[in-house]
């Protein structure tokens, strides 16, 4: 009889507090946000809904079909997706009073890093701490290292060289897709980010893959065979779960135990943790040993008058851990999206290797950053690459201040989650015509300045991503090296690749045909490593 009422209990419980409750407030509607369409049929009712478009792979897509007839979305009980252009300043903009959501701490560890801290004064502090090592001054600094990169990449390349297309050939032969840019582009982040932040050699383009060691805080040093799959794992994991805030620790516990795919997720995400600790942990000793190194992990150390910042050692490891996350993920997405955009649009890429030709010698190997820095056809190709296919597309989710906010002419209560993807700004007609279309030729119009406002690939704002330079650095030195000295082939000019959105918007692995240019003939060019 007891374990019948304690079961009786237990049921009441649930279907109150999980479906009454809920129904309840949608109907009540104390915020008024029922008049706005939502992203699924229960979407209103329970943060399930938006979950379950996560779970589907490109929500932000789905986001974007809708705003074409309905200016605002609600894609949570208490959270509103804008697709208008206002939108952006309103919510993102210097001056707006919205902070970062509760997004952000759901997913912190113990200890924030600059891009979840959610207090302002809090984010100051850590702003100014690395705010010399990420200054555009330093750009003469990382690039010699970026060089270092760049050559290990195109020596990977021409190991993977085949004979040239044949001219008139419908595409290549698949045994010919040697070379999987995608996992190249990745390889180059990753060890570029670890030299820059860290002056650490990971070795990934010598390799040609990620294997790597990890190290558990007792000591214990192990081998991990993909840095890369750690690291999305985990990313794919927490965006389809995150999104009922209170809820998020106790649904990783579960999802944890349950036997499905995020079981293996987040065994992965135990080996991302080894990843980061073993390489902050390895600079650690360095800098205990006496090495003063020109990158981050000095400036969170110490100030540049070498006075000790005196952080904790959690908040370091935090800071660490988002450099080698954000800092390496994000390029290599544009990276690989901007050749193959290029590969797609035969035109634009002509265009392009004739200006970079213009600048470097013919038997230049890695290109000087001093020659393409300011080629204005680069530089719209790697922004016009990042607005039709950005790195990050999910709505970067924000908070009204409890007195509330008008965002778009409209007053929003106080306390609520609002965003806005830029996968949807990006693909506004009235800012971006013909926004499906590849056209870099867009942002050399007389009035393509104004078009900077409406791009936020690197987000916008006092929260705009700090690590800007260091990614158009790499970028620009890369593409330009590769265009200049090698013919690349999709497999087919009408191929297409799968992109899966978690945080980020990745694309699954891009195999290419890869054949040295005719022009270059020199056969004793020597990449100095």
């Amino acid at each position: 009889m007891y374990s019948i009422i304690v079961a009786a209990s237990a049921a009441f419980f649930f279907v109150t507090y999980f479906i009454l409750r809920p129904v309840f407030n949608y109907f009540r509607d104390v915020k008024g946000f029922r008049k706005y369409p939502a992203i699924n049929p229960i979407a209103g009712i329970t943060n399930l809904g938006f979950m379950w478009e996560a779970r589907k792979g490109f929500r932000s897509k789905t986001l974007y079909e809708m705003h074409k007839m309905h200016p605002v979305i609600r894609i949570g009980p208490n959270s509103l997706s804008y697709g208008r252009p206002q939108a952006i300043k309103d919510i993102y903009g210097h001056g707006s009073p919205c902070t970062k959501d509760l997004f952000y701490s759901a997913l912190a560890g113990s200890h924030f890093h600059l891009a979840d801290v959610l207090d302002k004064p809090e984010h100051a502090r850590k702003r100014k701490v690395l705010s010399s090592a990420y200054a555009l001054k330093n750009l003469e600094g990382w690039e010699h290292k970026v060089s270092d990169k760049t050559a290990r990449f195109i020596t990977g390349c021409d190991k993977h060289c085949t004979t040239p297309l044949i001219k008139g050939a419908p595409g290549p032969d698949p045994k010919d897709l040697t070379f999987d840019y995608r996992a190249w582009t990745n390889f180059f982040t990753l060890d570029a980010i670890a030299d820059i932040g860290l002056s650490e050699r990971l070795g990934f383009l010598d390799q040609g893959s990620d294997l790597v060691r990890g190290e558990k805080m007792n000591g214990e040093i192990h081998t991990i065979d993909s840095y890369r799959r750690c690291l999305h794992a985990t990313a794919r994991a927490q965006s389809q779960i995150v999104w009922a805030y209170d809820w998020y620790t106790l649904n990783e516990k579960i999802t944890r135990i349950l036997p499905t795919s995020f079981k293996s997720l987040w065994k992965l995400n135990e080996g991302w943790n080894d990843i980061v600790w073993h390489r902050a942990m390895q600079r650690l000793r360095r800098y205990q040993a006496g090495e003063k190194l020109d990158d981050f992990f000095q400036a969170l150390m110490e100030d540049k008058n070498g006075h000790p910042n005196n952080l904790e050692w959690g908040e370091i490891v935090a800071e660490v851990s988002i450099m080698m996350n954000a800092g390496s993920d994000t390029t290599a997405i544009a990276m690989n999206n901007v050749m193959y955009w290029l590969l797609k649009t035969p035109a634009a890429l002509a265009k392009l290797r004739a200006e970079i030709d213009s600048v470097l010698d013919e038997d230049e190997v890695v290109a000087p950053y001093d020659k393409v820095r300011h080629l204005p056809y680069l530089r719209a190709c790697l922004d016009e690459s990042m607005r039709i296919t950005p790195p990050t597309t999910f709505g970067l989710p924000r908070r009204t201040p409890p007195g509330g906010h008008t965002i778009e002419g409209t007053f929003v209560p106080g306390e609520t989650s609002v965003s806005m993807s830029a996968y949807v700004a990006h693909r506004d007609p009235t800012i971006f015509p013909e926004p499906e279309k590849f056209i870099p030729e867009r942002w050399l119009q007389p009035d393509s300045k104004d078009l900077q406002v409406y791009f936020i690939a690197f987000s916008a704002g006092a929260r705009g991503c700090i690590g800007r330079n260091i990614s158009y650095l790499e970028q620009t030195v890369l593409l330009s090296s590769v265009i200049h000295r090698y013919e690349f082939a999709l497999p087919e000019q009408s191929w297409t690749p799968t992109w899966k959105e978690s945080m980020n918007c990745a694309p699954d692995s891009m195999p290419l045909k890869v054949w040295r240019r005719e022009r270059m003939t020199v056969e004793d060019e020597k990449v100095g490593l």
